[in-house]
């Protein structure tokens, strides 16, 4: 995968077939677009997402994070329901991916942060 600057952050440690890559991108994507109300950045291993609490955000973070926890084991997702309106989404991997998480916090940020 690559950010809209063309670099790849992908990591080697990723199982998913190349071709399959800019598609889980866009699920991201479309995840991160729709549902952030809030990003944190605790340390440089761990990211926070605020998410609307919506029941279809909650289904497709669960299916996504799922997904993504298949085919690169070095993530670490726990979605809990903050409250009946917001969930959280913590991210965390270990010291050898936080480009990867660094560039999830860049498209994660809001639009007007950018």
């Amino acid at each position: 995968m690559s950010d809209e600057h063309g670099s790849s952050w992908v990591p080697d440690a990723c199982t998913l077939p190349t071709t399959q890559r800019p598609l889980r991108l866009a699920e991201f994507d479309t995840l991160l677009r729709g549902a952030v109300r809030a990003v944190d950045r605790p340390s440089t291993r761990h990211l926070r997402l605020r998410l609307d609490g919506a029941g279809h955000v909650e289904r497709t973070a669960r299916d996504l994070t799922a997904r993504e926890s298949a085919c690169c084991a070095f993530f670490t997702f726990d979605l809990a329901r903050a409250d009946d309106r917001a969930l959280t989404l913590d991210i965390r991997v270990p010291a050898a991916h936080t480009d990867v998480l660094d560039a999830l916090a860049v498209r994660a940020a809001p639009r007007h942060d950018r």
